[in-house]
């Protein structure tokens, strides 16, 4: 093969979907190419004209209309365009013009058809209309054994069940007989469907609750009751389950998140398993998130902080083993959550009892489940309504601080606003904070609308979590019915723009330290979670997480078909760029932070982080055409 024809097929096979071809297939492209030079402004297609050919676009930009002169996209280095034409009609149906001095290279009807019927990969890419963002996304997940294997997969056996007259004794031997660790606890069924199943009997029951062998020791034994007392008297009110075909991951989070070993399995309300902690681990064990469980076995502030390391190895083995984004955020969120937990068992060790009921509240990635390795502190304490602050207030200030304190040394900063239940304006009394978000929706100022973006992302960790659940249900309730505090919440989701030049290259960070740099988080994630956040909140969403923000989204018209994966897509591709960033960083040596170099990024990779980013900023462009500012009203 001469210079030129090598020149082809190297260029072409670093761009999707041509970097999956055989060599033969690129051989067979390279050799039937036909290279065209246009000058910018000038037409490559016209509307309705023959189409022969599928267009790649070596060098330069072109902008590719709808047929009423509407912009439809704008290409660059290494796409394509023609195909959808190919396809059907064989005419033109979306024009384009050069706009940059370009190249293309014109591959043939018949290779275009021989790609089609010969690689899968290629086909899918062109017949399915699936853009180079959404099929990067798709093979990280085909990738992923550990998304989506079933928990289903892990269970060996049917429940132990009795019912909650049945003695614990009776209980016990049941379970020993069985040789498991657990059993449920049944009872006759109310009227609520939600909650009810019917065994092989045709008999109606509910779950009550479980029983492990824990409980045996600590609420029965221990507690010196007789072997005839009914397990409904002793088993716990708060039972954790979790649906078949949820996955392994998923399971093993629930566990660790809530510091639990046996986890009911459900087919929709009939219970077909119990998994315990240990059979995750034997299935996962290189997954690395079972050093949660070590979190509580520490007894100092000290101990969690010498567990840093720790928490950036599983970081790292995660993203080598595949991991994509929801698997991270929920992971490091887990520990997170169990470091918090952890210190505020110490703190209340060292001061006591609290004076009144609370409860700890995280906010942003924490609460969303989308931490990250560099990430900072937003939290705040929700004190009962019994609060008096001359009373009580010096306990939750020492009990705050020993938390921050705390935090700090294992990894996560201080917050530079200030968002820490260390200031007193966020540790309040639940009627305050009721008070602080319907004032933040019914006067939104700039003020209070960055405060709405930070703790309208809330969580519990540890404490009354109903009282979060007042707060989030009051966003839900009330948002919707808010069209001011919509718009000016979606204007100020305009404050963080992606990195895109007028044509196709990427606007640089100017700021010494991280010159020609791209800030993912500032320019990418962040205002991505913002525009989300605005969609959720309109629609009542009671989620947390921005991807099942968006599966509630799906569920409304606030959005144009389709609009939702690609918001999943652009959101899911610049998050793992991120964290693939952080884990090279970690494994060179350096100190992990938010900023690439565009010019250190693999070819494919760039091209679609710029996929990703139009996506971003298109979304963006429809807020204010969404949510418009109420005639006569703005905010102040």
């Amino acid at each position: 093969m001469d210079v030129e024809l090598l020149d082809i097929r190297q260029h072409m096979g670093k761009f999707p979907p041509f970097d999956s071809l055989s060599d033969d297939l690129l051989d067979l492209i390279a050799t039937h190419v036909e290279i065209s030079y246009f000058k910018a402004g000038s037409d490559i297609m016209l509307f309705g004209q023959p189409v022969t050919d599928l267009c790649y676009i070596r060098s330069g930009a072109v902008e590719v209309y709808r047929r009423k002169g509407e912009l439809y996209n704008r290409l660059g280095e290494g796409d394509i365009f023609g195909h959808f034409s190919l396809l059907r009609s064989h005419r033109v149906s979306f024009p384009a013009k050069a706009i940059e001095d370009t190249l293309i290279y014109f591959i043939p009807d018949e290779v275009f058809q021989t790609l089609c019927a010969e690689d899968d990969h290629f086909a899918d890419f062109v017949e399915l209309e699936r853009p180079r963002l959404e099929t990067a996304v798709e093979q990280q997940k085909k990738d992923n054994d550990m998304m989506i294997t079933r928990i289903r997969k892990l269970l060996s056996r049917y429940p132990v069940m009795v019912e909650t007259t049945t003695s614990v004794q009776q209980a016990a031997r049941q379970v020993t007989e069985a040789q498991v660790s657990a059993a449920l606890v049944l009872e006759e069924a109310d009227d609520d469907p939600r909650r009810s199943f019917i065994d092989s009997e045709e008999r109606t029951w509910q779950i009550r609750g479980i029983l492990t062998d824990s409980d045996f020791r600590t609420r029965v034994v221990a507690q010196g009751l007789s072997p005839e007392t009914p397990v409904g008297e002793v088993i716990s009110q708060r039972l954790i389950t979790i649906q078949s075909d949820e996955t392994v991951y998923e399971a093993m989070l629930t566990m660790l998140r809530n510091n639990i070993h046996h986890l009911p399995v459900l087919y929709r309300r009939r219970p077909v398993g119990i998994v315990h902690l240990s059979d995750i681990i034997r299935y996962e064990t290189q997954s690395g998130l079972y050093l949660v469980s070590n979190i509580f076995s520490q007894s100092s502030a000290e101990g969690l902080a010498r567990l840093a390391s720790d928490v950036r190895a599983a970081f790292v083995r995660m993203v080598d083993e595949g991991a994509n984004s929801h698997m991270v955020g929920s992971a490091l969120s887990t520990i997170g959550r169990g470091l918090t937990r952890r210190l505020l068992e110490l703190a209340e060790e060292e001061l006591g009892p609290p004076p009144v009921p609370y409860c700890f509240m995280v906010n942003g990635s924490m609460a969303r489940n989308e931490q990250n390795i560099v990430t900072d502190q937003d939290n705040a304490l929700v004190l009962s309504d019994d609060f008096v602050p001359e009373q009580h207030d010096s306990y939750f200030l020492a009990l705050a601080k020993y938390v921050s304190d705390g935090l700090a040394a294992c990894g996560y900063t201080y917050c530079k606003g200030d968002v820490m239940a260390t200031n007193r304006q966020w540790r309040q009394p639940l009627r305050i904070w009721k008070m602080y978000f319907n004032d933040w929706m019914d006067n939104p100022t700039p003020e209070r609308l960055l405060h709405s973006s930070i703790f309208f992302d809330l969580d519990s960790v540890d404490g009354e979590e109903i009282y979060i659940e007042q707060l989030q249900d009051l966003i839900a309730e009330k948002a919707p019915q808010r069209p001011l505090f919509l718009a000016a919440m979606a204007r100020n989701a305009l404050n963080r723009t992606p990195p895109l030049g007028f044509f196709r290259t990427f606007v640089m960070e100017k700021d010494g330290k991280h010159n020609n740099s791209i800030n993912l988080k500032r320019r990418g994630t962040a205002p991505m979670v913002d525009v989300i956040r605005v969609h959720a909140m309109a629609a009542g969403s009671r989620a947390q997480n921005s991807f099942q923000r968006l599966d509630d989204i799906a569920e409304t018209q606030l959005l144009m078909p389709g609009a939702v994966d690609k918001l999943r897509y652009a959101l899911e591709f610049m998050c793992m760029s991120r964290i693939r960033h952080q884990a090279i960083d970690l494994q060179e040596g350096r100190m992990p932070d938010n900023n690439i170099e565009p010019e250190n990024v693999a070819d494919t990779e760039r091209h679609t982080l710029k996929d990703a980013f139009q996506v971003l900023s298109n979304a963006q462009k429809f807020l204010k055409f969404r949510y418009p500012m109420p005639a006569n009203r703005r905010a102040t």
